[in-house]
């Protein structure tokens, strides 16, 4: 394993937006997405207030995703629990 790759193995819904990752290094982080999601002027990144669309996450490549990439958030920022430093991408 290269100690400088993150992934994440395991992700929890922790309902109201929240999920409980765990990392390949053992870390784990009780990421809020809530305050991303409501102060997001878009309204496809908004639609993910919705529980039922924002518990249907999966992982893939150790990454956590939303649909065909439609929501995704940097690795870093997960890990460092801080979405306020980061930008969510939005796939075309």
């Amino acid at each position: 394993m290269n100690p400088s790759v993150i992934n994440i193995i395991t992700a929890e819904p922790a309902g109201d937006c929240r999920i409980r990752l765990t990392f390949d290094d053992g870390k784990v982080q009780l990421v809020d997405f809530k305050p991303f999601l409501q102060r997001s002027q878009h309204p496809e990144i908004r639609a993910y207030l919705d529980e039922a669309r924002f518990a249907a996450f999966r992982i893939e490549y150790g990454e956590l995703v939303w649909g065909d990439y439609e929501l995704c958030f940097p690795l870093i920022d997960l890990y460092r629990n801080q979405l306020d430093k980061g930008v969510a991408l939005e796939a075309a």
